[in-house]
């Protein structure tokens, strides 16, 4: 057998042999191209190769009933640690110059006793606990029996299951957060008993987050008043 020089191979797992006759006719320098080039090849198939292996353990074929449902709880869970329900907002409560709630931000997630008549993307009219042709006339309410009355129509109807938490309470001022039942976007409602002996009770119920609200303030304030009618309560202008 002719003498042969050895080059190592990944596809054989063995080893190429040259004759040395042939090693004669090859330049060193297509030689070592030759090697080199065999070497990368080697590198690349190692790299797919355990680039195989990375996917086969990571990637499961295909997914078991009750893997589904972990994962998906394992998502609710990352959904409840990210920030939807937003930053409370720092100009809640009575405003000083005039006397009202706060204004509308200008998008359709909000409304508010204080915005003008003629907006009625955010206008709403204010309540009365003590309405004339009703128990007004005959057997009128104190304001302390108003907010008795509002705080237990709060607390027991829950429109489109937004959860109530009251915040703040004081004798003519309460603050609610709404609290969406599956992401937890939190709305902000705020209720206030203005001064005066007309019995009025105003009003702002807004989205933290800015943009369509699909109605649920809207509903909520009609929840509310509905609850509060049972008690001899009306809302002014309808």
């Amino acid at each position: 057998m002719a003498p042969a020089f050895l080059l190592a191979s990944s596809f054989t797992d063995s080893k190429l042999r040259f004759p040395l006759a042939v090693q004669d006719r090859v330049p060193s320098a297509d030689a070592s191209s030759a090697l080199a080039g065999i070497i990368t090849c080697q590198q690349n198939e190692k790299e797919q190769t355990a680039s195989k292996t990375i996917r086969s353990e990571t990637v499961p074929l295909k997914l078991s009933r009750r893997e589904t449902i972990l994962r998906s709880s394992g998502s609710a869970l990352l959904l409840a640690f990210l920030n939807f329900a937003g930053e409370r907002p720092d100009y809640l409560g009575v405003q000083s110059t005039p006397p009202s709630l706060a204004l509308c931000p200008p998008t359709p997630s909000c409304i508010s006793t204080s915005e003008e008549m003629n907006d009625p993307t955010h206008y709403v009219p204010p309540w009365t606990y003590n309405p004339k042709d009703g128990r007004g006339r005959k057997n009128p309410a104190s304001k302390e029996k108003a907010m008795a009355e509002l705080i237990d129509a709060i607390k027991t109807t829950k429109p489109d299951n937004f959860t109530p938490k009251v915040v703040k309470q004081t004798d003519d001022y309460v603050y609610v957060e709404y609290s969406s039942p599956l992401v937890g976007f939190v709305d902000d409602v705020e209720f206030w008993f203005p001064p005066g002996n007309q019995s009025l009770v105003e009003y702002r119920s807004a989205s933290r987050r800015e943009g369509i609200d699909f109605g649920f303030n809207r509903k909520r304030i009609k929840a509310l008043r509905q609850a509060l009618e049972r008690y001899g309560w009306e809302s002014v202008g309808f």
